[in-house]
């Protein structure tokens, strides 16, 4: 396990918000001991004081739930010195010392490339580790030339490319929902399931994130990111086991999987948008263009939605939608899995809805809806069976450091992985941004925009009536502790 840490881009949002109160919670639960070094870095021009009392008045508002000796042990040891990020002087001072250093590039992505080539001249100790925050890339080529600059740095197994989705216990639970449950995986194919959602809606807005938001919209900060990380799992064949190879060689066959987005296609199964003024709640919302850093030139989509085809033999025939929106009606953050609906109904009255199998991911829950008869036997009525989760033992970023100091490559993205994402998207991309898909409207406080006409996809407009907040709002008051991972996920400044 490595015992030192170094962060590029300390003094942001991700740092204070996420990794500082993840290394709280490390040390709390003893994976760090007095032994571990955490070097702060950035363009700031502060003394160690400045930073360390910087960094308790974060964590006393963003790890107020911690012990209080943990706080004191992260914001009393750590180190700050001001870097340049794209230096290779100043980087190899910062990881100057005995031993292998994971570093944490908490920066924005535009800055990867120039950080990851000074690093291949700052001579790096053998067994380093390297962490990018997502988005990786800008586009397919741009995520494939940060990977051959990686690739001179550090090893494959050394690069972590992080996605906190998929260190969140529900997310993992739909691996054990399907692969450790006989009831499940006989029925887990498009002779059984009719469609999958995979949906984080949300009523939040930019929430002061123009900066990095406006220039990256809907698409690329969620559905190439976190949403087709989900699909992978959803999706996948049964691996020989959860280990590093075989878990990430099945979400890449996932990818290559993908039929790909004809013009025509990108027309007929995708969608964009963005809000207009509005009202979510007890708040008014103005129009996105008219929110503080937005360049309307940019023409930003605040809501994306795509329908995918795998060309497999498991998924022939099954619809994947993956979609993503802000400032919307209510939210609704789920994996929703719609069973095909029974070859005949023997009952006299009532109409059975089709069979889903929900996995909340905020919050974090399972729900099943079913259709049971009522007090008249020729009845039929909606039943839903909710199940809620164990508070997770670490937060998600929690896991995230704990698998890079460890080494435990299972849960990070593989560098062929990353572009094959971006392979499924980029025609889409592509016709995004030739305007020949219309850029819609929605009123802030709606339901989103309306299908339009010849689309493709008829369920996915707001889901089923007993989607979220139905289902698992129920749950939120019983599952304890902190709000984790996608819970906060509207305060990062890059997603």
């Amino acid at each position: 396990m490595i015992n030192r840490l170094v962060v590029l881009g300390a003094t942001g949002d991700l740092n204070a918000r996420y990794l500082l109160p993840a290394l709280v919670a490390l040390r709390s639960a003893g994976h760090l001991g007095d032994g571990f070094e955490l070097t702060c870095a950035d363009r700031s021009d502060w003394s160690v004081e400045e930073f360390r009392d910087w960094a308790s008045d974060q964590l006393a508002r963003h790890a107020a739930d911690q012990p209080g000796e943990g706080v004191r042990a992260i914001a009393g040891s750590v180190r700050y010195r001001q870097a340049d990020a794209t230096d290779p002087a100043d980087l190899a001072s910062l990881i100057a010392g005995d031993g292998p250093v994971a570093l944490y590039l908490a920066l924005p992505p535009a800055i990867f490339p120039g950080t990851v080539a000074a690093l291949r001249d700052a001579n790096l100790p053998p067994g380093s580790r390297i962490a990018l925050e997502k988005p990786f890339g800008e586009d397919l080529d741009s995520a494939a030339e940060l990977n051959r600059l990686l690739e001179a740095v550090v090893p494959e197994q050394a690069v972590f490319r992080i996605d906190h989705f998929l260190a969140m216990t529900t997310v993992q639970n739909v691996l054990g929902g399907r692969l450790a449950n006989r009831v499940l995986e006989p029925i887990w194919n498009s002779a059984h399931i009719d469609e999958v959602e995979i949906v984080w809606d949300e009523c939040l807005t930019l929430e002061g994130r123009a900066g990095y938001y406006d220039g990256v919209g809907a698409l690329k900060d969620m559905v190439q990111n976190h949403l087709l990380q989900l699909l992978c799992l959803v999706a996948m064949e049964p691996p020989i086991s959860i280990g590093e190879r075989e878990l990430r060689d099945r979400k890449v066959d996932v990818l290559r999987s993908v039929r790909p987005f004809t013009e025509q296609d990108v027309l007929r199964r995708t969608r964009r948008a963005r809000y207009t003024a509005g009202r979510v709640g007890d708040r008014v919302v103005p129009t996105y263009t008219d929110e503080e850093g937005v360049d309307p030139g940019h023409r930003t989509e605040t809501f994306a939605e795509v329908e995918l085809e795998l060309d497999s033999w498991r998924w022939s025939g099954t619809t994947f939608r993956l979609r993503s929106g802000k400032a919307l009606r209510n939210d609704r953050k789920e994996i929703a899995v719609r069973f095909r609906p029974v070859p005949h109904l023997p009952f006299g009255h009532g109409e059975a809805l089709p069979n889903m199998l929900r996995f909340g991911l905020d919050p974090e829950g399972f729900a099943l809806d079913v259709t049971g008869v009522g007090s008249h036997a020729q009845t039929l009525v909606p039943l839903t069976l909710a199940a809620q989760m164990d508070a997770p033992s670490l937060p998600a970023y929690g896991q995230v450091l704990l698998d890079i100091l460890s080494g435990n490559a299972t849960l990070s993205i593989r560098g062929d992985e990353a572009e094959e994402a971006w392979r499924v998207l980029t025609p889409v991309l592509s016709a995004w941004s030739k305007d020949l898909v219309p850029l819609q409207e929605y009123p802030a406080g709606s339901d989103g925009p309306p299908k339009q006409p010849g689309l493709v996809g008829q369920h996915g407009q707001s889901g089923d009536d007993r989607s979220l907040p139905g289902a698992f709002s129920q749950l939120r008051p019983h599952l304890g502790g902190a709000p984790v991972g996608p819970a906060d996920h509207r305060h990062r400044p890059d997603g």
